[in-house]
């Protein structure tokens, strides 16, 4: 029977890391040689990082990216190859070239180009306007880059009619909980509706608050989940698309047949293996003639069929549907392992309290970088408890860190003392709370200067969210692990890691104590926050889904804490921008996703 094998290279590349990219990327082609892989597809932008951002604006780097794939036409002996750059023509470019058997085929140019969350396509690349079908071992396969597939009709909906067996979809299509079922209903919904199989490859790895989580699929032309990549590691999935079966599909839906307009005249068609390759197309949608467009008064759009409806259909997979913790915390693993050695540091270090969060970040670590690459530092105050210290040297034994301890007592004094002449006559409070988290922080700094080791802060996102953390203290550091991950999230983080093969490595008692910043007697977290039950569902609707104070109020939550919530998300905007880094797992994370402006006169309503 008729097939072609299709290789996806999902690999981890650094942003502007062009040589060690394309060393990357050599050793995938090989790979897929040694496996008679017919066509191997790598991620999107996959010779100079995703994202570049505005390493874009530099005429040397976008140079250097065109050279590497020039570098790597040699390599694709005995094999056709489609790999994300940059392109510059007369503009710039988001880019697939396709090489075939030593020579560069030719290239395709992203149409459909994000700028919403944390894409900004538009800042810097212009869109193609053709489309590119390659003939590889008999199929015809269509070239497309992420966004292009992820709305019905475009340029996969051009392909399709165009009569492509396979599309391949090349993506650095960042993580959040639950993404991969997005991915997963939508690819097979368009594998589906236009009767193709579809093969997507994604990058995987960290790049700055970005996970990139693999997870490469292929899709059989009903909607069927043929074969699926592991996701957050590196990986080649092999997989043999057979021909007969996208036919015998749709001789079975007669929907095609419904579609009467032309073939796409922006469809360029490309030969792999011919003597001479050969590329058709005119440059002018098939939609648009000559000089007297169509006008679209039905609402349909030109290249949909009338008779193909864009349902939903979702394929078989062997992953928990209900259970994503696994997931959120390999993706916290991956995004700090990354962050750190990207950056070149070989070890990091960090304040344990003895509670919760900076047990889960300690953990973390030491699962991202190894026991003997992490060290935990007790930094004892005047208000802690001989329980939080004790849940410490649990923790760093449990976990096998090296853990140091500097009592802050002398610098707190030092401070207090100095500031005594102009704090006279007033009451103790948040200003001398603060005093011992900075002190905190200028030692923990003082070691990452001193021995340069990375400085792991341990802030969770209910934290960030309302300001419950002090400037220059406990958010002093290189990269914030669990920014983005709310408290009651953290708890569930925390008892999952505990259940893993090797047992426990967080204390009971620290997940079951109230928490607290000790910075005064009795101090717990519910004196300054409503329960965590209660204060991350409202900041779920502010700050992922802008709910209005009425709307949260009608949805059963008291409006004064509401009210109080809000207030204290608004005025923390500016502590979040001096904020250091951390990774995205959420939908809507701080930073990249949702940006405020500081200064604003527009009240929560």
């Amino acid at each position: 029977m008729s097939c072609v094998r299709v290789g996806l290279a999902q690999i981890n590349a650094t942003v502007g890391a062009i040589d060690a990219n394309v060393a990357k990327i050599r050793d995938q082609l090989q790979a897929a040689r040694a496996r008679d892989v017919d066509i191997v597809a790598f991620p999107e932008l996959a010779v100079c990082g995703y994202p570049p951002e505005d390493l874009l604006l530099k005429p040397g780097f976008i140079a250097a990216n065109r050279e590497a794939i020039e570098r790597l036409v040699p390599a694709t002996k005995g094999l056709t190859a489609v790999i994300g750059f940059a392109d510059r023509r007369f503009d710039l470019f988001n880019a697939a070239a396709v090489l075939h058997d030593g020579e560069w085929l030719g290239t395709y140019h992203k149409q459909r180009l994000p700028n919403y969350g944390v894409f900004d396509e538009l800042r810097y690349f212009k869109p193609g306007d053709t489309e590119l079908l390659v003939c590889v071992r008999g199929a015809w396969v269509g070239i497309s880059v992420c966004e292009d597939i992820w709305l019905p009709g475009g340029p996969v909906g051009r392909l399709a009619r165009a009569g492509a067996d396979v599309i391949v979809n090349i993506n650095a299509s960042p993580y959040h909980r639950g993404k991969w079922r997005d991915r997963h209903r939508m690819l097979a919904t368009r594998a589906a509706d236009y009767v193709v199989a579809v093969a997507y490859v994604n990058l995987v790895g960290g790049q700055d608050e970005l996970v990139f989580d693999g997870g490469s699929v292929v899709f059989g032309p009903e909607g069927e989940l043929l074969a699926e990549a592991p996701s957050f590691e590196e990986h080649l999935l092999v997989s043999d698309i057979e021909l007969e079966q996208v036919f015998r599909a749709r001789l079975h839906d007669p929907r095609r047949r419904h579609v009467t307009r032309a073939e796409p005249a922006t469809v360029a068609r490309l030969f792999a293996g011919e003597p001479a390759a050969r590329e058709v197309g005119t440059g002018q949608r098939a939609d648009e003639g000559g000089n007297a467009p169509h006008e679209m008064r039905t609402g349909q759009r030109a290249d949909e069929g009338d008779n193909a409806p864009h349902e939903l259909r979702t394929g078989a997979s062997d992953r928990d549907e209900d259970d994503d913790l696994a997931d959120v915390y390999a993706a916290l693993v991956l995004g700090t392992r990354d962050y750190v050695r990207k950056n070149g540091f070989e070890h990091v270090v960090l304040g344990l309290s003895g509670g919760i969060d900076s047990a889960l970040v300690a953990a973390i670590a030491v699962d991202a970088l190894g026991s003997d690459r992490v060290t935990g530092v007790k930094l004892p105050s005047r208000f802690s408890s001989e329980g939080s210290l004790r849940d410490a040297d649990d923790l760093g034994a449990l976990l096998g860190v090296e853990l140091l301890e500097i009592g802050i007592e002398p610098v707190f004094q030092a401070a207090l003392d100095v500031l005594e002449p102009h704090l006279r006559g007033t009451t103790p409070g948040v200003t001398e709370e603060n005093l011992q988290s900075r002190a905190r922080g200028m030692l923990l700094m003082a070691l990452s200067n001193k021995f340069g080791w990375m400085l792991l802060t341990t802030g969770n996102k209910s934290e960030v969210a309302t300001g419950y953390a002090t400037l220059y203290g406990d958010m002093a550091g290189g990269f914030a692990v669990i920014k983005d991950v709310p408290k009651l999230l953290v708890y569930e983080l925390s008892r999952w890691r505990n259940c893993q093969p090797g047992g426990a490595v967080i204390p009971i008692s620290s997940i079951e104590k109230p928490p607290s910043a000790e910075l005064r007697p009795d101090q717990t977290d519910q004196d300054s926050l409503p329960p965590y039950i209660i204060l991350d569902a409202i900041l779920e609707k502010y700050v992922e889904e802008d709910w209005s104070i009425g709307e949260i109020t009608a949805a059963g939550y008291d409006e004064e804490v509401v009210r109080r919530v809000i207030n204290l998300v608004d005025r923390s905007e500016y502590k979040r921008r001096q904020a250091a880094p951390g990774v995205k797992i959420t939908p809507r994370a701080f930073g990249k996703d949702r940006r405020l402006p500081i200064t604003s006169g527009f009240g929560s309503r």
